[in-house]
């Protein structure tokens, strides 16, 4: 055997051996291969941030980004409890970004909710049901965030203690169409008056104009929402509360609760953002926590954004009744609520009561 031949032999050997080390023998049939795990220390050219950002699950990437959220709310009670979430957002200290419009009617913001302009909404409850209807289940309710908050004010006497002293009666209100309608129709039929017939209603397009219009009479009869009322009381000589409609109501003990307003998103965003929907009701349960719970402070951010001045927002507050109900119990009572209206007239809340999907389980 030459010396030419050997030196062959000996390579090919060599690679035989080398290739049988670098294959891992096949599993018996039946069985599963655990894989090889790799140190750390082995992958090299990854960057600790790019290790980091694999371990997050998917969900966990995405809930990190945050989403700017636009919000829309009347100048009164519904915007009131938005306000520390908003001071807060301005801060850099939410979760979410929130962009704010306000307005004092809600026909100059429900096109917007409808066009997606806004994703969410403060409206009067039977509105929200009016609006699931049209938009054939393009909203969905969240949270009900404002019960009762109307009352009867009487200027220049002391005539009316109950409902039938309304009978006769000139009333100058706001929200034709909307629950404080509604809620009066109802409560005057269980007390055997039609508002139609045994009451004259002078419908204002705002609270305000309601207190410049009784302002100038020597007597008058008003229903009104807080804070107007408290702001009523300083600018009309002679004003009282004379009923408080939300007692009204549950003097009825009829199973269900007055409910002023709640909170509606656009289906489309519910079911795109449902963590960011989630954020945004912890994050406004705690700007009504505190609005509730620090009333001088909140006044001064309710005037800050321009819903009323602060001295009047510290007296009306504690009358504002803000809330931040979601979930089951959100759906109970507001369920009762409607129904109540749907029996007295089916168009108070769209003509239909809503389905299931109207109430976002949170």
């Amino acid at each position: 055997m030459n010396k030419r031949f050997v030196m062959i032999l000996s390579v090919l050997l060599a690679i035989v051996l080398l290739a049988a080390c670098g294959t891992t023998a096949a599993a018996p049939a039946g069985t599963v291969e655990e894989p090889e795990e790799t140190p750390v220390s082995a992958t090299a050219e990854t960057s600790p941030e790019e290790s980091a950002e694999a371990e997050l699950p998917e969900e966990a990437a995405e809930t990190a980004e945050p989403v700017t959220i636009r919000l829309g709310g009347l100048k009164g009670p519904t915007s009131i409890g938005l306000v520390k979430l908003l001071e807060d957002a301005k801060n850099g200290e939410t979760a979410n970004e929130y962009e704010f419009t306000m307005a004092a009617a809600a026909d100059e913001l429900t096109p917007k909710l409808l066009k997606g302009e806004l994703d969410i909404l403060a409206v009067p409850a039977n509105l929200a049901s009016i609006l699931y209807n049209r938009s054939e289940g393009g909203v969905k309710m969240i949270a009900v965030n404002t019960l009762g908050v109307i009352y009867i004010v009487e200027k220049g006497g002391e005539s009316i203690s109950s409902l039938e002293d309304l009978r006769g009666r000139t009333i100058y209100a706001t929200g034709k169409g909307t629950t404080p309608e509604y809620a009066l129709t109802y409560l005057l039929s269980q007390s055997g008056l039609d508002i139609e017939k045994d009451v004259t209603m002078e419908w204002k397009s705002e609270p305000t104009e309601v207190v410049a219009t009784i302002s100038t009479m020597d007597k008058a009869v008003a229903m009104l929402p807080q804070p107007f009322v408290t702001v009523a009381g300083t600018k009309v000589d002679g004003l009282r509360t004379a009923l408080d409609l939300t007692q009204e109501w549950e003097d009825l003990d009829n199973g269900s609760t007055f409910i002023t307003a709640g909170l509606v998103v656009r289906s489309d965003f519910a079911e795109e953002n449902p963590e960011a929907l989630r954020i945004f009701l912890e994050e406004y349960k705690a700007s009504t926590d505190f609005v509730n719970a620090n009333t001088a402070e909140a006044a001064v951010l309710v005037e800050q954004y321009d819903i009323v001045n602060a001295k009047i927002a510290e007296k009306a507050i504690p009358y504002c009744n803000i809330v931040c109900i979601p979930g089951e119990e959100m759906q109970t009572i507001l369920s009762g609520y409607l129904q109540v209206l749907y029996e007295q007239n089916p168009a108070s809340v769209g003509g239909a009561l809503p389905q299931e999907d109207f109430y976002w389980p949170g």
